[in-house]
């Protein structure tokens, strides 16, 4: 099985269905199969070994990301948030490649060797131009034909490219979808960006249940409101800063949103007080935490709708706790917990995550494999519960090492945000002469809220213990995040041990 084989049947089963877009107007499967075949032999007169794209999201993601499957190469979307110069090297990484690109692109990356910049306008008309009697047969894909090459965020280091064969990514999809299973009248938003591993599962999981597509070229929240009421709009995916953001907008113009029926989150902790507050506001929402990595071809545990109203409703404090976790692992994966010698580690215990199964692919290009025998090292630190609950705890890098003692940061920072004038805390570890590293919080109060450090202080060490209170707390106006949601811990640890190291 590989992605172009699911277009086909796509476009076979319901090819008059709109794909992508509005009801009216949008782009058809039938019409996306059409034009990814086109696109698929413009690929191929290029030459080239690489299909990149460098643009917001629009009908060209999955025209491209499917062309690039019939032309048997792998698809690159790349962030075109980045700044010039890291633009142009992870460009010429691509080499040799054809990139579709937004107009700014080309000013903006110049001549890059072995790579051909052509815009989004020119790309759709090129194709349009080509004569089905031209077109040259499909390549015949393999499933270990690399389908797509994602570059991971760089938040911890340089930017690798994760490698997903078609093998991985089909076995995700045939596993977690129902073929022709949406309604016909069911419609998925999409905001998070298409070189995100969520964008292109997006994609693909939308095409082969018969889903239609509708695109938030970029994220704000009233856009988004606006767009789920307007496009009636079933599902929708948002990462954890985004639904605050959303539920902010939600109580200031009492809308609720009565079509959305399913509302998936990721990519990142989400703070228990603000999914409380999801489902107080939407509670006709179905509302599911989907845990993944680029690595794994996307999800690896899921704490379902069910999970989220048994613990909103229930008075047992272990049950009530699964609304922090992230599920539980469906029945096509391994999930374990292994300590830094490798060894599995005993439920509730903290260690390292490690999973496998068809999905995982765990592999970098031009990198050393780093599974072993299947088993893919997240390098997330968590635990799970008796009842076999995943709960994270952050990068195992995060973790506080103060004395002898371990600290997990996503703890003392739910402690933070349950407090009410917090709107948002982050926690790390700062070089400390005595202890090695001591706890720094920094948080974002809520409009027009205050609160002192001795507080924060205070309502920590009520609810935790005071080798957790944090030695110091700084107020910022806004938290250093990423376009996709996650947290630059790297830049805020940096400027923290700056004034509060020692």
């Amino acid at each position: 099985m590989h992605l172009p084989m699911l277009l086909e049947m796509a476009g076979g089963g319901f090819g008059d269905r709109v794909a992508f877009g509005s009801r009216p107007g949008g782009l058809t499967y039938g019409d996306l199969l059409d034009r990814a075949q086109r696109a698929g032999a413009w690929i191929r007169s290029k030459g080239v070994e690489r299909a990149v794209l460098v643009d917001v999201n629009s009908d060209v993601v999955p025209i491209m990301l499917f062309g690039a499957g019939f032309a048997g190469v792998p698809f690159v979307p790349l962030n075109y948030r980045l700044g010039d110069e890291q633009l142009r090297d992870i460009l010429a990484r691509t080499a040799p490649s054809v990139a579709v690109v937004e107009e700014p692109v080309v000013t903006r990356a110049g001549a890059v060797e072995g790579v051909e910049l052509v815009t989004h306008d020119q790309f759709l008309a090129e194709i349009e131009a080509i004569s089905p009697d031209d077109m040259p047969p499909p390549h015949d894909v393999s499933p270990d034909d690399i389908a797509i090459l994602l570059f991971t965020s760089g938040t911890t280091g340089d930017p690798k490219a994760a490698v997903l064969r078609h093998r991985h990514l089909a076995s995700y999809v045939l596993n977690t979808v129902d073929f022709m299973g949406a309604e016909e009248d069911d419609a998925a938003l999409v905001s998070v960006p298409p070189y995100h591993v969520a964008g292109t599962s997006a994609v693909i999981t939308g095409v082969y249940s018969g889903r239609r597509v509708v695109y938030l070229p970029n994220f704000t929240p009233d856009d988004w409101v606006a767009t789920v009421r307007d496009e009636s709009v079933t599902q929708a995916m948002v990462v954890p800063t985004m639904l605050n953001r959303v539920l902010d907008v939600l109580e200031r113009d009492d809308e609720r949103l009565p079509r959305l029926k399913h509302l998936s989150y990721g990519g990142g902790r989400m703070p228990v007080p603000v999914i409380e507050r999801a489902l107080g506001l939407l509670p006709q929402v179905d509302f599911v935490n989907a845990y993944g990595l680029t690595e794994t071809s996307s999800t690896i545990a899921i704490l379902g709708p069910e999970d989220h109203r048994a613990a909103i409703a229930s008075t047992d404090p272990a049950v009530r706790r699964r609304l922090g976790s992230v599920g539980r692992p469906p029945p096509t994966l391994e999930v374990e917990l292994r300590d830094l010698d490798g060894k599995p580690v005993d439920v509730g215990e903290t260690g390292e995550i490690w999973v496998r199964g068809e999905q995982v692919a765990g592999e970098y290009l031009g990198r050393a494999d780093v599974m072993e025998d299947g088993w893919f090292p997240t390098k997330d630190a968590g635990s799970i519960d008796p009842d076999g609950y995943l709960y994270l705890e952050g990068r195992l890098d995060d973790v506080i090492v103060r004395g002898a003692e371990n600290l997990s940061p996503g703890e003392i920072e739910d402690v933070l945000v349950a407090y009410p004038a917090v709107a948002d805390a982050a926690v790390v570890g700062v070089p400390d002469t005595e202890w090695g590293e001591k706890v720094v919080a920094a948080v974002v109060l809520t409009e027009g809220a205050t609160a002192t450090e001795a507080e924060l202080k205070e309502w920590v060490r009520a609810n935790l213990r005071s080798s957790k209170t944090p030695s110091h707390v700084a107020f910022l106006e806004v938290m250093p995040y990423n376009d996709t949601g996650k947290l630059l811990r790297r830049v805020l640890k940096s400027s923290l041990a700056e004034e509060y190291g020692s």
